[in-house]
């Protein structure tokens, strides 16, 4: 039944015909899987970095087989320019399913047209004939590995300087440190952003540790690992121009990657501690950041949100569905690929592009308020800590508590006027918040 107002074609698969819309470059077989699995609408559909990935496999492979003379050079060429307009973006519109045979139809498609024959003959360029089956877990690891290389981690990077920065900036600022949401001794601004450039710079190791399993490559492994109609050397020969393609070192695994993704578990775990890092640092660093936030409340006139530590909060989840997947699958293959990418490349992005609007949109423009900070901090009865090595943690307790209950200073309550553990003198000899910011000196 043709679409009204749509003109079509008719294909066919191993089902019989089907009608395709003219305009678009798949054929067949995605068709039927668009109406067979009419599941989660454009939302649900595939990144399209596992597309650019594609092509990168597809022009790798075409290129090989013509040179081990498998593939007429004319029609290789053909593949390879269509490949590359994949890559570029050209051909994004095509792609409704992103799996192996919507790939292999456009491709197809594409190549045909630029031989000048006609869409959805599957002539002269065939969409199986020249496949590959191992292409979909290939395609997720290229897709993983250059957005974690390209997007993420370069964002990292200018988060961390960025911190760095401001410690190096912030190192003679003496404040109150706070635990259990309480006052506690101080520290330096320094020392607290030093402590999250810290956190950025582990997490981005563990991420970088995680890339060379995730650089493991599925291909020539085809059905089961065994590279059954490939010929011996094509799984470490693809690997290599994959590699030479993409700039990345990429390897043959042929078993493991089919049948497992632990490398896709392990990749997401390193992005769960660095969403679990950036989630302590957005909440420490909110009030901070109210300074340079340009989110006002729609209600509430004068009211600054800190919008830009919010959203770096809103990263955690997609780890567990990714665990979930990586534990299914049956003997040698495990069928959950394109959930466990799915949610590891929008884990990529979405930390990526927090990172960077963190950076750009908080981290850079973050101006203390000294005065209010020395306020706060010569005001906070957690000074009281210093004074244990002189009259003991007993007395300096009944100080606190005094100074607390009658809303005092630590020097009226403990001084001459108060329970005359000290003299003014002494209290200040003994309580300078910046030698609190660190160990005595040895003597």
């Amino acid at each position: 039944m043709r679409d009204q107002g749509c003109a079509t074609r008719s294909e066919s698969d191993a089902f019989g015909p089907i009608e395709v819309a003219d305009s678009a470059l798949w054929g067949a077989q995605t068709q039927r899987s668009i109406q067979n699995f009419p599941i989660g609408g454009a939302a649900a559909r595939m990144p399209l970095p596992v597309v650019r990935a594609f092509g990168v496999v597809k022009k790798c492979a075409a290129q090989y087989n013509v040179d081990a003379g498998r593939l007429e050079p004319r029609l290789g060429q053909a593949i390879v320019q269509a490949a590359d307009e994949l890559i570029a973006g050209a051909l994004d519109e095509h792609f409704p399913l992103v799996t192996n045979m919507n790939v292999n139809e456009v491709l197809s498609n594409r190549a045909i047209q630029l031989l000048g024959g006609v869409v959805g003959s599957k002539s002269p360029v065939h969409p199986n004939d020249h496949s590959s089956n191992d292409s979909f877990p290939a395609a997720m690891s290229i897709a993983a590995a250059t957005e974690l290389e390209r997007s993420l981690l370069p964002s990292l990077e200018a988060l961390r300087a960025a911190l760095t920065a401001k410690a190096a900036e912030f190192a003679s600022i003496v404040k109150i440190g706070r635990t259990h949401t309480q006052d506690a001794t101080p520290l330096t601004l320094g020392q607290e952003f030093g402590g999250y450039a810290q956190q950025i710079a582990y997490g981005a190791s563990r991420v970088r540790a995680a890339l060379p399993r995730l650089q493991e490559l599925a291909l020539g492994g085809t059905a089961v690992g065994t590279g059954l109609n490939t010929v011996e050397g094509y799984g470490e020969e693809i690997a290599a121009r994959i590699a030479s393609e993409t700039g990345l070192p990429f390897a043959p695994n042929k078993f493991e990657a089919l049948a497992a993704h632990d490398a896709m578990v392990e990749a997401s775990g390193a992005l769960n501690v660095l969403a679990c890092s950036l989630n302590k640092i957005a909440n420490d660093e909110s009030s901070l950041c109210l300074q340079t936030s340009r989110a006002r409340s729609s209600i509430m006139p004068g009211k600054v949100n800190p919008t830009q530590c919010e959203a770096l909060t809103m990263v955690m989840g997609n780890h567990v569905a990714i665990t979930v997947g990586g534990a299914q699958g049956h003997f040698e293959l495990n069928v959950f690929k394109p959930l466990m990418i799915s949610n590891l490349l929008s884990s990529t992005r979405l930390l990526a592009d927090s990172c960077r609007c963190f950076t750009k949109s908080c981290v850079a423009g973050i101006e203390p308020n000294r005065a209010r900070i020395r306020q706060l901090m010569e005001s906070s009865l957690m000074l009281v800590t210093a004074l244990n090595p002189h009259i003991g943690y007993d007395k300096a307790s009944q100080v606190a508590k005094k100074a607390h209950a009658e809303g005092t200073t630590l020097i009226e309550a403990g001084g001459p006027a108060g329970l005359g553990f000290f003299t003014p003198e002494q209290f200040a000899q003994w309580v300078v918040p910046e030698q609190m910011v660190g160990p005595a000196p040895k003597k």
